[in-house]
């Protein structure tokens, strides 16, 4: 059981056993002794002192422990090299030492910071390789012009190098060896490279500066000129552009604000659901959206003026108004628009079935239904009663009646397994919980009638006028027996996919003037159906001349 004691060797704390640390401090005492005559012995003492604490840390981490032993002081002095076996070196050398005895160490790779440009990278790889460092930068400034590696190069290895701090690290840069010897050595080259460099200083710093000076006035001269001239004008440029952009946007922000609330709806914004937005404080909504936009808007012309023009002043507290304004748009709506969202939180949907009366043939025709559907209100409002009994009102204008409808209306034919000709509606739509949505989905009214082999479909569905928007749909599977044949007028298109142009087209049929294509339900679905004369004419122009006598059949 040995005794331990704590020890700090310049910031770095240490556990030592107490015969050890009597060993070492009878060396770092000795050490201090030797060079308190030289010129700046406690910059030479602490890099010993560093170098002891790295060695030491090393031996800690290689072996796993956590305590210094004697046995590792000694090892450590035997490395740096005692007083004694110094003063016997110096007595024997007299002159100089040998750099060829001081570079017998493993170079080690740093960033040199004493020799350097930029980040002393290439001075570091110089020194490491032993060449000079002028051609380590000739070959990174070459490689500049390869689409740049050098220059991702050189940032990547200022970034993993390390700079080469403290003395030991800057003798383990050169090679020379970290003992008591190469330390005063690296000293004295240091002091010796300072008197050279301060007896010189009057002629080499003189001309140094002039040129700096030199270099300094012309560049910032020049780099003055161009803000100056061309500077000014292209952030003027700029300046101007944003103007533009910012009262374009404040501009078309305002027309559509005073659409809104004057018409109750914007072109641009077509697809808004203002009926739903009319009953949850529509103006509201506007007033704080509009808000929302244009004080940012505003924001910037008022910098740019002030910034780039230097025009135009905003004090403290119109700034803390507009801001505390436009929060408070955010705020409301916000607080506006969860309040919609929230009627949106669960769906449902239901489905009816219809039975057709079968036609002769098998021959349908589907339409859409030309003729308004009117409820009790607007028959009321428009005196149904006092028009004429031939008088009929067309669906021509869609927004001619204040009556709540939708497009959203889906037509699909089947084939049918059975010979009876069936329509199923499914009906779906959204609210605030399933009681709601289930009842929106009820309310949902849509106009469907046979006239003998006419089918005619609304385009559109109805339900109270006080009902709001929840994202009604309407789904419609029209299901034929086989061989149904089926004439589909081409406004159908507005609800279901059938292309009769094309189907015309494929017929040689004046696709332009005709309105209906007929179709055929096949095992495939419903197929445009195809003349077979037109079928052989086509043929025919495909084959070959003595081929002609062959016939569809």
């Amino acid at each position: 059981m040995n005794k331990t004691i704590i020890i700090n060797i310049n910031g770095i704390v240490f556990h030592i056993e107490e015969d050890a640390y009597e060993v070492l401090k009878n060396y770092m005492t000795d050490v201090k002794r030797h060079f308190m005559n030289s010129a700046d012995s406690l910059e030479i003492t602490t890099d010993i002192e560093n170098r002891i604490a790295e060695m030491f840390n090393e031996k800690l981490a290689n072996e796993s422990k956590q305590v210094i032993v004697e046995q590792d002081v000694r090892a450590v002095i035997e490395q740096m090299g005692t007083v004694e076996d110094f003063e016997h070196a110096e007595e024997d050398t007299k002159a100089s030492f040998s750099n060829t005895y001081y570079n017998t160490e493993a170079r080690r790779l740093f960033r040199d910071p004493d020799d350097h440009l930029v980040g002393g990278v290439c001075a570091g790889i110089a020194n490491y390789f032993d060449i000079n460092a002028v051609w380590i930068r000739l070959a990174f400034a070459f490689s500049f012009f390869f689409a740049g590696t050098g220059l991702v190069l050189y940032i990547i290895l200022w970034i993993v190098i390390p700079k080469a701090v403290s003395r030991a690290d800057r003798m383990a840069m050169k090679g020379e060896k970290l003992n008591l010897q190469g330390f005063k050595k690296n000293f004295e080259e240091e002091m010796g490279s300072m008197r050279g460099h301060l007896s010189n200083f009057q002629k080499e710093t003189t001309p140094f500066v002039y040129k700096a000076r030199d270099f300094a006035g012309d560049f910032f001269h020049h780099l003055g000129v161009f803000f100056a001239g061309a500077g000014k004008i292209i952030f003027k440029l700029i300046g101007v552009f944003i103007l533009l952009m910012c009262l374009s946007f404040i501009i078309f922000t305002i027309v559509g604000f005073v659409a809104l609330l004057s018409y109750g709806h914007f072109g641009p914004f077509h697809d808004l659901p203002y009926r739903l937005l009319a009953h949850h404080h529509a103006t509201y909504i506007y007033v704080s959206a509009f808000l929302i936009a244009v004080i940012p808007a505003l924001s910037i012309i008022m910098l740019v003026f002030k910034g780039i023009f230097n025009v135009g002043m905003v004090s403290r507290s119109t700034g803390t108004t507009a801001l505390v304004v436009w929060l408070g748009s955010i705020g409301v709506f916000v607080y506006l628009v969860i309040g919609i969202v929230s009627e949106f939180r669960s769906s449902a949907s239901y489905s009816e079935t219809v039975n057709l009366t079968p036609t002769k043939n098998n021959v349908y025709y589907l339409k859409l239904n030309d003729l308004k559907y009117l409820t009790s209100e607007d028959s009321a409002s428009l005196n149904i009663k006092g028009l004429a009994p031939n008088i009929k009102i067309n669906d021509d204008d869609d927004n001619s009646f204040d009556t709540f409808y939708q497009r959203n209306i889906h037509l699909n034919i089947e084939r049918s397994d059975v010979n009876q000709p069936v329509l199923i509606r499914q009906f779906h739509a959204r609210g605030g919980d399933f009681n709601d949505a289930f009842r929106n989905a009820q309310n949902i009214k849509y106009i469907f009638a046979q006239q003998d082999t006419v089918l005619k479909f609304d385009e559109r569905f109805y339900g109270k006028n006080d009902d709001l928007w929840h994202d009604e749909e309407v789904v419609l599977t029209l299901k034929l027996p086989l061989n149904s044949k089926v004439v589909i007028d081409q406004d159908m298109g507005r609800i279901a996919d059938f292309n009769v142009h094309d189907c015309n087209e494929l017929n040689k049929r004046n696709a332009d003037a005709l309105r209906d294509a007929t179709f055929m339900m096949t095992d495939n679905g419903l197929q445009c159906k195809v003349d077979t004369l037109v079928t052989d004419t086509i043929i025919r122009k495909h084959l070959p001349i003595d081929s002609t006598k062959l016939k569809v059949k």
